[in-house]
């Protein structure tokens, strides 16, 4: 088992996302996503500095572009990303939403054609096709879920959700770029992105909502809501970037980010435990979405992609 460490690693982090997303659709369903965003980041960056405190981890020198991107990187994949991811899943339901996350790597491939000049190999565009098409026979399928959500709300979650994997691919390519001026661990650039995400969500909750949305914090007076939202930002935002981070050290890129994209396979058994019911076209769409990831990364090994946190 120890020469699979790595292998290992993504895929209890993409099962850590799956746990996490079903917990914050749960909590979503009382806490707005902005508020939710919040809390989750408090959390996560607790977490954070008592492991940099525990490990030792100095504080890296960052040149001045580097420390932008990777601020940049967390305004735009936290602070409003993970938003908009959360909102996705109020409307969408977390199997669908996971789903349309795994639109993130091709789009994260087409930015870095476009902005790293990361070139596409011919044959990796079958992988973003196939992608597109499992992702779309699963959204598109009817079911009992879009009668009683409404298809204006299917809709609506549809677009949040295709809107976060764009912010998730703008994010990794400029976390990416970032990573290629400095040496600063994994645990720093966490803290760093989190944290400008943070305040981001403060500035946006104060602007929009005037403040109001900080009232909401009462709710957390819930213990199950506080319990919750704890463990899903344990697991998602802080072990699942934790062993992301170590699977992409130790497994080539290929094999790793395409066992990281695996979330919405576990995300079924955890939907039929909660009631949902699954089709074999779901199933199908699912297989045909991560086959996709696949053939996409072993032909092309594009940049690494930074997952919903």
């Amino acid at each position: 088992m120890s020469n699979f460490v790595g292998e290992i690693a993504a895929l209890s982090a993409a099962g850590l996302w799956a746990v996490a997303s079903v917990l914050y659709g749960r909590v979503g369903e009382v806490i707005p996503p902005l508020l939710l965003n919040l809390f989750k980041g408090i959390i996560a960056i607790a977490f954070l500095i008592l492991t940099i405190f525990l490990v030792g981890d100095s504080l890296p020198s960052l040149p001045l572009l580097s420390l932008t991107l990777i601020l940049l990187s967390g305004v735009i994949g936290i602070g409003v990303g993970d938003t908009i991811f959360f909102a996705a899943i109020n409307s969408l339901g977390a199997r669908r939403t996971l789903l349309l996350g795994t639109l993130a790597p091709p789009l994260t491939a087409i930015f870095g054609l476009l902005f790293l000049d990361e070139q596409l190999q011919i044959q990796a565009w079958w992988g973003i096709f196939l992608t597109i098409i499992g992702v779309a026979w699963v959204i598109t399928e009817r079911t009992t879920d879009q009668l009683l959500r409404g298809y204006s709300q299917l809709l609506r979650g549809t677009a949040w959700g295709l809107l976060a994997a764009i912010t998730n691919s703008i994010g990794a390519i400029l976390s990416r770029a970032a990573f290629k001026m400095t040496t600063a661990s994994p645990l720093w650039v966490a803290l760093l992105r989190l944290s400008a995400g943070e305040v981001t969500l403060i500035l946006l909750i104060t602007v929009f909502s005037r403040g109001k949305s900080f009232a909401d914090f009462r709710k957390f007076t819930n213990l199950k809501i506080v319990i919750a939202t704890i463990v899903a930002a344990f697991c998602g935002t802080y072990l699942g970037i934790w062993l992301q981070q170590t699977a992409i050290k130790l497994t080539p890129t290929g094999i790793a980010q395409t066992l990281l994209q695996t979330s919405p396979i576990f995300i079924l058994p955890l939907a039929v435990f909660t009631g949902e019911k699954i089709s074999g076209r779901a199933i199908a769409g699912v297989l045909v979405a991560i086959a996709g990831i696949a053939l996409l990364f072993y032909l092309n090994q594009p940049p690494n992609v930074i997952p919903y946190t």
